[in-house]
C-alpha cells in the first residue's frame, strides 16, 4: 500500500479549505464553535508551504515584494468593502500577507548573520526603519495617516508587534524553516508552541482555539517535498475573493 503524502499544492489546498471553514464561522452568527477550531488548521500550513516556497525561490527579493504588495492591496480592499458595504460588525482584519513577510525578512537576516554582516545589518536596518516609520510618519511626515487604524498602518510598514498573528507566529515561521528538514525536531518544537497557545488561552480567556493548531503537524509530516500543481494566482485571488463572499452572503442574504 502506498505511504499517504502531500505536495505543497496538496496542503495548500487542506489551508484554503480549512481557512474557509474558520471564515464560517467567523461571519455567520450562530455557528458552532468547532468551526473556529478547525480553522487553526489554516494558517500554520499556509506558514509551512512559505517556508519552502522561500527555500527554493529564485528571487527572495521579488517574493517579498510581492508578499508587500498584496499586503497592500489587503488593505485597499478590506477598506473598500466597508466603504461600499458598512456594517456594523464591518468586514474584518484579513491580511495574512504582512505576517509572511516579516518571517521571511526574519529568517533572511538569521541567515546572513552566518556569513554576510553587511547584508545582515542593511536588512536589519531596513526593518528596524519600518518599526520607527510606523509611529513616526504618521506623526510627523504625513498627519493624514493617522485617521488610518493599526490593521491599515502596518500593512505600509510592516510591524513585529501588531501584525494580525503577531510577533509568535514570525518566530514560530522561522523556527519550521531552520527544522523543515528535521521533523523530529520541528514537531518537538511546534507541539511546544501549541502547549504555549494553550496556556495562553486557558489563562486570558478560559477556553481553546488556537492551541488546535496542533491539528496541523501530521500534514505538515506528512510533506512528500514535492512542488505538486502549480495555480500559484488561485491562492492569491481566493483569499480575497472568498472572504467577500462569505461577508456578503451573511450580512445582505441570510441577515
Amino acid at each position: 500500500m502506498p505511504r499517504l503524502s502531500f505536495s505543497s499544492f496538496d496542503l495548500k489546498l487542506l489551508a484554503v479549505f480549512f481557512m474557509l471553514v474558520d471564515h464560517i464561522g467567523f461571519y455567520f452568527v450562530d455557528t458552532p464553535i468547532w468551526l473556529r477550531c478547525l480553522g487553526r488548521i489554516s494558517y500554520p500550513l499556509f506558514l509551512f508551504c512559505l517556508v519552502w516556497s522561500y527555500r527554493y525561490t529564485h528571487s527572495r527579493w521579488q517574493f517579498c515584494l510581492r508578499l508587500y504588495l498584496m499586503g497592500l492591496f489587503m488593505v485597499v480592499f478590506c477598506w473598500w468593502v466597508d466603504w461600499q458595504w458598512p456594517t456594523d460588525m464591518g468586514f474584518g482584519n484579513h491580511n495574512i500577507f504582512v505576517n509572511m513577510l516579516l518571517t521571511c525578512l526574519l529568517i533572511s537576516i538569521i541567515e546572513l548573520a552566518g556569513r554576510d554582516k553587511r547584508s545582515c545589518a542593511l536588512l536589519l536596518g531596513l526593518l528596524a526603519a519600518w518599526q520607527a516609520a510606523f509611529y513616526a510618519v504618521p506623526q510627523y511626515l504625513l498627519p493624514q495617516l493617522r485617521n488610518l487604524s493599526g490593521d491599515y498602518l502596518v500593512a505600509i510598514f510592516p510591524n513585529l508587534a501588531l501584525s494580525e498573528y503577531g510577533f509568535d507566529f514570525v518566530a514560530l515561521g522561522a523556527t519550521m524553516y531552520f527544522l523543515k528538514e528535521r521533523p523530529a525536531r520541528l514537531a518537538a518544537a511546534y507541539l511546544l508552541f501549541c502547549l504555549y497557545m494553550f496556556s495562553d488561552e486557558m489563562l486570558n480567556y478560559g477556553m481553546m482555539v488556537q492551541c488546535c493548531m496542533v491539528l496541523a503537524l501530521p500534514f505538515m509530516l506528512l510533506y512528500n517535498r514535492r512542488k505538486g500543481r502549480g495555480l500559484k494566482w488561485f491562492f492569491y485571488i481566493f483569499y480575497p475573493a472568498h472572504a467577500f463572499i462569505l461577508f456578503y452572503l451573511a450580512n445582505f442574504v441570510f441577515d
